[in-house]
């Protein structure tokens, strides 16, 4: 099972934003697309950081409602841990718990091609069980 599985499943679309957005328009976007985080990028194909909801929230506990105007590049996650569809899922899964990562972006060629967040790959993971149990079933009661 590879990364690639999940994305094939989910979906590539992901969501960008520039680091010269301010966290309001970050917010406002999180909430019209019902999503955790949102890639940071210049030109929607280089990964220059993430920014999550947990980012706007430390942020604010901090700064105040002063952090709404602040840009997105000022509390974006930087280096960015990514992953490729080649991945195993794992191994993703392993580095997302044990690193606290909730997203990852997919590299490949040096371009961003998707996201997956832990929550897809548990998904994934859980859909692949439940499909083995019901093919057992089956072959038990046949």
């Amino acid at each position: 099972m590879k990364i690639d599985d999940v994305i094939r499943n989910k979906g590539s679309e992901v969501v960008t934003i520039a680091a010269s957005a301010t966290v309001a328009e970050l917010t406002e976007l999180l909430s019209r697309r019902n999503i955790g985080a949102v890639v940071v990028s210049a030109d929607g194909i280089s990964v220059d950081g993430i920014v999550s909801e947990r980012d706007v929230v430390r942020h604010l506990a901090a700064d105040g409602a002063a952090v709404l105007t602040r840009t997105v590049g000022e509390i974006m996650t930087a280096p960015v841990v990514t992953s490729s569809r080649e991945d195993s899922l794992g191994m993703t899964a392993h580095t997302m718990t044990y690193s606290r990562l909730r997203h990852l972006p997919v590299v490949e060629d040096g371009r961003l091609v998707a996201i997956v967040s832990l929550g897809d790959v548990v998904k994934y993971r859980i859909d692949q069980l439940t499909d083995e149990r019901n093919h057992l079933l089956e072959y038990l009661h046949s």
